[in-house]
């Protein structure tokens, strides 16, 4: 029986089968969304992403995720193509097209755009940019706490794939993601390059150990927008938190561990490589955690 569980399972909702989506500055029916076999993003990964979640009618943290975007367009010379404003007012227009509240989850994902011919070089992109806005009714549907293995695939160094973009080219996290599978978990935890736990192939990661709340230095992590609001959390509410370099071996000895993600928020391990973390279930800190968060979530949309 196959019980697999990943961090961004959700509740099958059929109102996905007639949702509109942005293309290039329409919002046509999801059958009609569609780009070229020439975009740079198909054929190559060219491009960057935001996941952004909907609370009663707004986008929670939409700043941050703006900042985020709009940084990586600069590192990877890409030229969006309208300013920030622009980007949040298609965002809006397609939650609007939707009828869209809440328990919506949004990907916008931005391409340098159509090559005149099928080769790697930016100059071929001449057609500007593409954007596409994918916004689903999404509620987290996670059943139990997610078992993760420990994978050779690594988050690599800043000079070859910077893991701080939120980049198309994903290849590496897939792979991970493949190799956790065939050990019999359900997700993938990844090292950095010295050997200390990192990160999973979709989500940041934390420990619990005595109280500390641990996570990685953040050197070969992405820049998680949630897994920063954890550490601001526990800053604000006096609960002990690390970013440091930590092994297996401490980690296997954690009293609990659990993923952040826009997606998910906080979401229990049950297990590593086999080995059972605490009592393999939500643990009193990440219970504490996502309450903390709620309020966080609260405030942010009103």
């Amino acid at each position: 029986m196959n019980d697999h569980v990943t961090t961004h399972q959700a509740s099958d909702d059929a109102r996905n089968e007639s949702i509109c989506i942005y293309v290039n500055g329409e919002i046509v029916p999801r059958d009609q969304a569609k780009v070229s076999v020439y975009d740079s993003g198909f054929m190559l990964g060219d491009g960057i992403w935001e996941g952004l979640r909907l609370y009663n009618g707004k986008w929670a943290f939409l700043d941050q995720h703006m900042d985020r975007l709009f940084e990586a367009a600069l590192a990877l010379d890409l030229d969006i193509g309208m300013a920030r404003e622009g980007v949040i007012n298609a965002l809006e227009a397609t939650r609007q097209a939707n009828g869209m509240e809440s328990d919506t989850h949004a990907r916008l994902m931005i391409t340098r755009g159509v090559k005149t011919r099928p080769f790697q070089h930016p100059s071929l992109s001449q057609s500007g940019p593409t954007m596409v806005i994918i916004c689903e009714h999404s509620k987290p549907s996670i059943p139990r706490p997610i078992r993760l293995a420990t994978v050779p695939h690594m988050r690599g160094l800043p000079m070859t794939q910077d893991p701080k973009l939120n980049s198309h080219s994903k290849l590496n996290c897939i792979l991970a993601c493949i190799a956790a599978e065939k050990a019999g978990a359900d997700e993938a935890l990844m090292l950095d390059i010295n050997g200390f736990v990192n990160t999973t192939n979709a989500c940041n990661f934390f420990i619990v150990r005595k109280g500390e709340v641990w996570t990685s230095t953040g050197d070969y992590c992405m820049n998680g927008i949630t897994r920063q609001k954890v550490i601001d959390l526990c800053r604000a509410e006096g609960i002990p938190v690390f970013e440091r370099n930590f092994s297996l071996v401490d980690t296997y000895g954690a009293d609990e561990a659990f993923l952040t993600g826009t997606f998910g928020a906080q979401t229990p391990v049950a297990s590593l490589d086999g080995r059972q973390i605490g009592s393999g279930d939500l643990g009193p800190v990440t219970k504490g955690l996502r309450s903390l968060y709620a309020k966080l979530i609260r405030q942010e949309v009103g």
